[in-house]
């Protein structure tokens, strides 16, 4: 029955990722997968910026539907983060909180790590999701009012941008150079396994649907938009993970939901910001 199950993911071809990916980090239906080893992660790290945007384009949609009907920004976006958080089963925001309770108790790398992996959340961590949301659903709030009234489907691509950009630096946080803090754990599956070609080529890729995003959202100067805020975002995405080596000695599961989160809120505040200034 099992390699059965197998052999039928092995027809899905390059889909193949992607449906790997969607058993590893949600809890959509997804293919069984009995034994999760390094090729096998290595596929869903590589589809994991695809299945964001996937998930974006769920958001996006769920954006334009309640700003089409006329119920208002807040609604769309807290509904979009609704969304993608139990798409997840919000363990990326899970990461968020206990990267912060790690990093907030200016312990060593050590006790850090160990604060990190208990399972109550602390006062840091509560207050990191809260203010993750909060920035989060302004964002959407800030770029309704810039595209205007009757530019739903604007929104909805800039959104659907955010969580494939948020998991495309994952790409550079599982890179060979990048060591792991927790031998054994999850994060130690996935450490390690793109290689620089892999993540030119899916960046690239990435690139250019960004850029035919905003130019079908705005013409050129939305186009400059999304590629120089996602851009921007993917560097201070590396500067994100060059301090969570330097502070915790490495990556760990936790981390990377924390680099995910981080990197899509980045991306959709940059370019509120950068819309607001050029409109």
């Amino acid at each position: 029955m099992t390699d059965d199950r197998h052999t039928n993911l092995e027809r899905l071809g390059p889909l193949r990722g992607i449906a790997e990916a969607v058993s590893l980090f949600t809890i959509l239906p997804g293919p069984y997968l009995s034994d999760v080893d390094r090729p096998l992660a290595r596929r869903a790290i590589t589809a994991f910026p695809w299945l964001g945007l996937c998930l974006g384009v769920v958001a996006g949609g769920i954006v334009a539907l309640v700003l089409g009907l006329g119920a208002g920004s807040w609604l769309a976006g807290i509904l979009a983060l609704c969304w993608l958080a139990g798409a997840t089963g919000g363990f990326h925001l899970d990461g968020v909180a206990d990267t912060a309770d790690g990093l907030g108790s200016r312990a060593t790398s050590e006790k850090a790590l160990a604060i990190m992996k208990k399972s109550d959340i602390g006062p840091m961590g509560v207050i990191s999701i809260v203010l993750v949301l909060l920035i989060d659903a302004a964002a959407v709030v800030s770029l309704a009012g810039t595209a205007g009234p009757g530019a739903w489907w604007r929104v909805a691509i800039v959104v659907g941008l955010g969580p494939a950009l948020g998991r495309a630096a994952i790409l550079f946080a599982t890179m060979t150079a990048v060591p792991c803090a927790r031998p054994g754990g999850f994060g130690s599956l996935v450490a390690g396994v793109t290689t620089p070609r892999s993540a030119a080529i899916n960046l690239t890729a990435l690139g250019c649907v960004c850029a035919l995003a905003g130019l079908l959202a705005g013409g050129w100067v939305w186009c400059l938009v999304a590629i120089g805020c996602a851009g921007a975002t993917l560097l201070i995405a590396q500067g994100w993970i060059h301090h969570l080596v330097r502070r915790l000695s490495g990556m760990t599961g936790d981390t990377f939901g924390s680099i995910n989160e981080v990197t899509q809120m980045t991306f959709w505040v940059l370019t509120s910001l950068t819309l607001a200034a050029v409109s």
